[in-house]
C-alpha cells in the first residue's frame, strides 16, 4: 500500500468517524446501549457467582467480557450495515464510485472507522468495569485480550458488509439487525451465564460467532486462566465467519441502491 493511499483511507475514515459523532441515534445505540447493558446487569446481578469449570468468578467478572462483545459487535457489525445500507439506498456510494477515490479505499476506510469505534467502545466498558466494580484483565493476559477484540472487529466486519448486500430497504437494516443479534446474545452466554443455557440452545450458539467471540474474551478476563489467555479455537472460528462473509460481500455487495 503506497503513502497516498494510506493517507486516502486515513481521511475517509476521519469523515466516517465524523459522521457518526455528529448522528445522536448511533452513538446512543452503538456506545450508550452497551454501557446501559453493563451497568444494569453488573449492578443487579454483579453480587452472584458463576462457576465455569475451572473455579468460581463474580458474575460482574462475567458481564465485562460478555458487553464488551455485545459492543464490539455494535460497533463493526450492527452500526456497519445500517450506515451502509443506508448510504447505498441514498444513492452515495453510487456518487462516490463515480469519483476518483478508489472503490477499496471507501470501504477500508468504514471498515476501519467501525474497527476503531468497536475498540473504543471497549476500552469504555474496561474502564467502567475496572471503576465501577473492580474488574480488571489480568496482566499476562492482557495482550490476548486485544488481540480477540481486534479480530473480532475485523471479522464482524466482514459480516456487516454481507448482510448489508441482502438488505434492500433502509429502514429495514435496523431491525433485521436487532431481532437476529438480540436472540444470538441471549443463547451465546452474553445476558445469561453460559452454565444456566440449556444444552441444546448452546449448540445452536456454538454454530455462530457470537458465542465464541464472547467465550474468547472471557478466557482473557478470567482470572483462573493459565498462561496467556489465547483461545485459538475461538478466535479462529470467528475469523473463519469473517472470511466467509468478506467472500459473499466482494460476490454480492452493490454500489447502486437495491430498493429501487
Amino acid at each position: 500500500m503506497t503513502r497516498p493511499s494510506v493517507r486516502l483511507v486515513l481521511h475517509e475514515s476521519r469523515y466516517d468517524f465524523l459522521t457518526f459523532i455528529r448522528n445522536g441515534q448511533s452513538r446512543f445505540f452503538t456506545l450508550g446501549l452497551p454501557v446501559l447493558f453493563l451497568v444494569i446487569f453488573a449492578s443487579v446481578f454483579g453480587g452472584g457467582h458463576v462457576n465455569l469449570g475451572n473455579g468460581p468468578i463474580k458474575q460482574s467478572v462475567y458481564y465485562v467480557p460478555g458487553i464488551m462483545a455485545l459492543g464490539v459487535i455494535s460497533g463493526s457489525f450492527v452500526n456497519l450495515v445500517i450506515s451502509v445500507t443506508a448510504a447505498r439506498e441514498r444513492g452515495i456510494y453510487k456518487r462516490r464510485r463515480a469519483t476518483p477515490v478508489p472503490a477499496w479505499v471507501i470501504i477500508a476506510g468504514r471498515a476501519s472507522t467501525a474497527v476503531i469505534i468497536s475498540l473504543l467502545i471497549a476500552a469504555l466498558l474496561l474502564g467502567i468495569g475496572w471503576a465501577g466494580y473492580g474488574v480488571s484483565v489480568p496482566w499476562r493476559t492482557s495482550a490476548a485480550l486485544v488481540f480477540d477484540l481486534v479480530i473480532g472487529a475485523v471479522a464482524f466486519c466482514g459480516l456487516a458488509y454481507a448482510v448489508a448486500s441482502i438488505i434492500e430497504d433502509q429502514d429495514s437494516a435496523q431491525p433485521i439487525t436487532q431481532a437476529v443479534m438480540l436472540p444470538l446474545y441471549f443463547i451465546s452466554g452474553v445476558f445469561v451465564p453460559s452454565t444456566v443455557i440449556p444444552s441444546w440452545l448452546t449448540k445452536v450458539a456454538d454454530i455462530f460467532p457470537v458465542r465464541h467471540l464472547a467465550h474468547a474474551l472471557l478466557v482473557a478476563y478470567n482470572p483462573h486462566t493459565v498462561g496467556s489467555g489465547f483461545a485459538w479455537q475461538d478466535i479462529g472460528f470467528v475469523a473463519a465467519w469473517g472470511v466467509l462473509g468478506l467472500l459473499v460481500a466482494l460476490r454480492r455487495f452493490s454500489w447502486l441502491p437495491l430498493g429501487r
